[in-house]
């Protein structure tokens, strides 16, 4: 669905690959990090889980792509958030 997005709105395109690939990174990266660090990169990744469900929402809304196209995406943010809500508070 990114090449669409990108074919519409390159810079929404590019957000969006950006927040996605943050979280992956965020949560990778906090594995070999200290506690406090640790905490703050899963802060960070949970921030990009949000931004990423945004810029599908606002994709969606532009009509770059169809809701069908990016639920499997929006199921799997969905499943990501309480996760990383729990590893936080």
């Amino acid at each position: 669905m990114v090449p669409r997005i990108r074919a519409g709105d390159r810079t929404l395109a590019d957000q969006l690959m950006r927040a996605a690939s943050s979280v992956a990174l965020n949560i990778g990266e906090s594995n070999y990090s200290d506690p406090g660090n640790r905490r703050a990169r899963l802060f960070t990744a949970a921030g990009s889980a949000a931004k990423t469900r945004l810029a599908l929402r606002i994709a969606v809304s532009w009509r770059h792509c169809s809701t069908d196209e990016v639920q499997p995406a929006r199921a799997l943010l969905e499943r990501i958030a309480p996760m990383l809500w729990k590893l936080t508070h």
